[in-house]
């Protein structure tokens, strides 16, 4: 079973100590697997190979981290997951985890009727033409940590700010928005939890 750790809304840098201290528990018994959940203040995140150095867009922080993956944008309204776990439990390499990652999101979506997919080349969830889903994530010594972010009511002109995961003109989407009411965050997180109980279970 995932122990299952929902912190509320937390800073992008709490969060990753936050990380950094259940992956030093991996590392001292590798059958653990944490679920951390959270909305994050307002920040814009940038993957460990993107070439961008400024520090600030509008006043919003800017943060390099270790994950994979280009720039892109975390607040209210999104459900970021960070699942921190020995990948060699489950006898797969770290492109089939992503596909596991994408699946439980396609999974969840499909509980809102909503219809998602992936993209060939293009990591993250789609509907259609519009992402609805990040994900960046980063294995050290066989141990996950980074996750997921999927737009649940995010305000999605932030959006606009950035070319998100490195894409020109690249249109996001929320579940909000393409269901046509609000939907809160924390009615997303138990189809999520019963997703990665489900798809990823040991």
């Amino acid at each position: 079973m995932w122990d299952i750790k929902d912190h509320g809304l937390l800073s992008f840098n709490d969060t990753l100590d936050l990380q950094r201290l259940y992956v030093n528990q991996v590392k001292l018994d590798r059958t653990k697997k944490f679920l951390i959940i959270v909305e994050h203040e307002h920040v814009y995140t940038i993957g460990k190979n993107s070439n961008i150095q400024i520090s600030e867009i509008n006043n919003i922080s800017v943060i390099k981290t270790e994950r994979g993956g280009d720039i892109t944008y975390h607040g209210p309204g999104q459900l970021v997951v960070y699942p921190i776990f020995n990948l060699n439990q489950f006898k797969i390499g770290p492109k089939k985890y992503i596909q596991f990652l994408e699946e439980i999101i396609i999974c969840c979506l499909k509980t809102f009727n909503i219809d998602a997919s992936t993209q060939q080349k293009l990591p993250g969830v789609w509907i259609k033409d519009r992402k609805i889903a990040s994900i960046g994530v980063r294995i050290l010594q066989g141990i996950t940590f980074h996750g997921l972010a999927l737009n649940v009511k995010t305000d999605l002109n932030y959006f606009d700010k950035i070319s998100a995961c490195g894409i020109d003109n690249l249109v996001t989407t929320s579940i909000s928005k393409e269901l046509g009411k609000d939907i809160a965050v924390d009615d997303i997180k138990d189809s999520i939890e019963k997703n990665f109980q489900k798809l990823m279970h040991i």
